[in-house]
């Protein structure tokens, strides 16, 4: 049986469990020796043998979870831009040769990340064009610097859904004193509830291959992004590694590995306050957000 390892509320208590594939929430024993995810992903080597061996027969079934971000404290967020083949084509641009170097970002952790059903908070919605990016997420469990395609997925924990959202509008500045400053990925890319992800974090021994995945993203139930992960023009063990030459990678990282095609931007479509977003990679589940505008929240 697939499954996620997840955080939930109950009760008031925070605590990890098991989210099974037609969504119930258990609360295996085994879990009880971790105090929360980044805890359990620092000592993955060892929880991984756990999880592989554990039971869920009889675990205790726990009513009413509202699951929370899988991670709630993440060390990092790396995000790959320009990683699908036809998402470069949609966008104008040409794919890259085999010299490409993967390019990435980053995104603030802490205020960035949302859990599966959150709402994703936009302000200024007709200036900054909120545009949507499902995502292959990845979890990091082992650390390392400078590591080695052939053993990069060996430092992964796990993977989860992910949507990349990107406010367009302030993403290139108009008025520049030189070309180098004409982009601005942190107005893009930083703004606060923008990487909802979830629903767990399904573990890699349960995941075959990451470049046989298919994502989908619909937004009010109209599918907009519906792509597989082979599209990728760099694999994620390709990603893991050059991220590792520039960064030390640590346990609980999380990076994404960009977004196939049929963005907004190439559609003239951008999300708007009511707007509900669900993005599901086959195998791991799928997350749902609502869209709200900052005025109208109570």
């Amino acid at each position: 049986m697939s499954y996620a390892l997840v955080t939930f509320a109950d009760g008031g208590e925070t605590r990890l469990g098991i989210r099974v594939e037609d969504g119930t929430v258990v609360e295996p024993p085994e879990l009880k020796q971790w105090t929360d995810m980044l805890d359990l992903l620092e000592d993955w080597p060892s929880a991984a043998g756990v999880l592989a061996a554990m039971s869920l027969d009889g675990a205790p079934i726990v009513a009413g979870a509202e699951l929370l971000r899988p991670i709630m404290w993440p060390r990092k967020v790396l995000c790959a831009g320009v990683n699908y083949r036809r998402h470069i084509r949609e966008m104008g641009g040409e794919v890259p040769g085999d010299d490409w170097v993967p390019y990435f970002f980053l995104k603030p952790p802490s205020t960035t990340i949302v859990g599966p059903s959150d709402p994703i908070v936009i302000r200024d919605a007709e200036q900054a064009r909120y545009d949507w990016e499902a995502e292959l997420a990845v979890v990091i469990g082992v650390g390392g610097r400078d590591i080695p395609i052939e053993r990069a997925l060996d430092h992964v924990a796990g993977y989860c859904v992910a949507n990349d959202v990107t406010a367009r509008g302030y993403h290139r500045r108009h008025s520049v004193p030189a070309d180098a400053f004409t982009y601005d990925w942190f107005a893009a890319k930083a703004i606060d509830t923008s990487l909802p992800l979830g629903p767990g974090i399904t573990p890699a021994f349960q995941v075959s291959d990451p470049q046989q995945l298919r994502v989908r993203l619909w937004v009010n139930g109209e599918l907009r992004q519906d792509e597989s992960t082979a599209d990728m023009i760099c694999r994620v063990d390709q990603l893991i590694a050059a991220a590792s030459r520039v960064v030390t990678l640590e346990p609980g990282d999380v990076i994404a590995t960009g977004t196939p095609s049929g963005v907004g931007a190439s559609q003239g479509h951008f999300l708007r306050h009511g707007d509900v977003v669900r993005v599901a990679i086959d195998g791991l589940g799928e997350i749902t957000n609502p869209v709200v505008d900052e005025k109208e929240r109570s």
